[in-house]
């Protein structure tokens, strides 16, 4: 057993208490010769995917409780969906904690605020959000999740092989709208394809229907969004209030239960991108991924007594993965909780070589932060509130 620190502020008290207990782990006495700090949202406009990312942690130190023949001791702390948050708690981690690693967060700009801490603070970061970040900057990072050029470029390959010849973007206002919407410039054109808007709202926002109205009069083929979590649903369900019957068009980061919940008939037929083991049992037996993925679901079950049904879980997996099997590539000789430590991971995660995980196969190199390639996108098509595997 592992010594599993959780340090929650501000939680809203029935949810924070289910969260709470959901990812607390027993502690013991000896001394921790490894040490994690993990950051997730457990409150605010990102909890929706927080939660599932701390449960994905707790499988994945169940099904690897030792790292290199080394305990682990895991400080884990809630950012409350807000940068500044994260950004102490990434400090407070590196600094109070004297942590070897940081792996964190659901909210791109959360992300990117613990890189900046990471950075000037020489810990490197394992990112389970979508956040780029290259030479230099990103020195001391890398990103699990899929890169979003390789997931929208399916994304239009579908819209292409459907007939889309025009389509209406709305997302974020902030960081990972940016990204989407710079992905999709940058494909759909070579596809004949034409953004004919680019909307956006706040993660906070309770209504979107002026942007929706400016959607509908422009007639678009389909629709685009770039969203996630629970708040991902508003524009879908808009649409659907104004009569819209065009294509509906996803990210992987809309992969979510709740997401399903909220949106209920207005996202149906949805299609998006997103990593293999959201459908790993409808792969083929020689996918790479498949053994993990399922292994993954395995572990899961049995934390949690129940199957999972989101894609966030598996990032936090992924990401412990590839601490561990970094970890196993530093010298015995370099003693975990100094800054020499912290140098030999860094180093060991950014030369990560063909690390099989649920959400692909990752191969990084320094100062470039993503690492999947085609083999960590699957296209999917909600149908019934399930995900039906529909091929790259």
């Amino acid at each position: 057993m592992k010594l599993f620190h959780q340090f929650v502020s501000g939680l809203r008290a029935s949810a924070c208490a289910a969260a709470a207990a959901a990812i607390v782990m027993p502690a013991s006495s000896f001394a921790a010769d490894l040490k994690v700090g993990f950051i997730t949202s457990l409150s605010g406009s990102s909890s929706s995917l927080g939660i599932p990312y701390g449960k994905g942690f707790q499988a994945a130190v169940a099904y690897m409780p030792e790292v290199a023949g080394k305990k682990v001791d895991v400080v884990q702390l809630d950012d409350a969906s807000d940068p500044s948050t994260a950004a102490r708690n990434a400090r407070k981690l590196i600094v109070e904690e004297k942590v070897d690693v940081l792996i964190g967060t659901p909210g791109t700009p959360s992300a990117l605020a613990i890189a900046g801490v990471a950075r000037e603070l020489k810990t490197p970061f394992i990112c389970i959000a979508n956040a780029k970040l290259e030479g230099e900057e990103g020195a001391w990072m890398v990103t699990v999740p899929q890169p979003t050029p390789l997931m929208i470029q399916g994304v239009i390959e579908q819209m292409k092989s459907a007939g889309v010849k025009s389509v209406a973007y709305i997302g974020f206002a902030d960081a990972w709208g940016d990204i989407v919407y710079d992905a999709l410039m940058k494909a759909a054109p070579a596809a004949g394809i034409q953004v004919v808007t680019n909307e956006r709202f706040a993660r906070t926002d309770t209504s979107v229907t002026g942007q929706v109205l400016k959607i509908v009069a422009a007639k678009p083929d389909a629709v685009l969004t770039g969203t996630s979590g629970t708040p991902g649903a508003l524009p879908y369900l808009a649409l659907a209030a104004r009569g819209y019957h065009g294509k509906i068009y996803g990210t992987h980061a809309i992969i979510n239960p709740d997401f399903i919940r909220v949106g209920g008939a207005a996202v149906e037929g949805l299609i998006a991108p997103t990593g293999p083991v959201v459908v790993v049992d409808q792969l083929a037996a020689s996918n790479p991924t498949r053994k993990i993925g399922l292994d993954f679901r395995a572990i899961y079950e049995k934390t949690f007594k129940t199957v999972p049904t989101d894609a966030f879980g598996p990032y936090s997996f992924d990401a412990w993965l590839l601490f561990a099997d970094a970890a196993k590539r530093v010298s015995p000789k370099i003693q975990p909780g100094t800054p020499e430590y912290r140098t030999a991971l860094r180093d060991a995660i950014v030369n990560s070589k063909e690390v099989v995980g649920t959400q692909g196969v990752y191969n990084y190199k320094p100062g470039q932060p993503f690492g999947s390639d085609q083999r960590a996108v699957v296209m999917v098509r909600l149908e019934k509130g399930q995900w039906k595997y529909l091929g790259k």
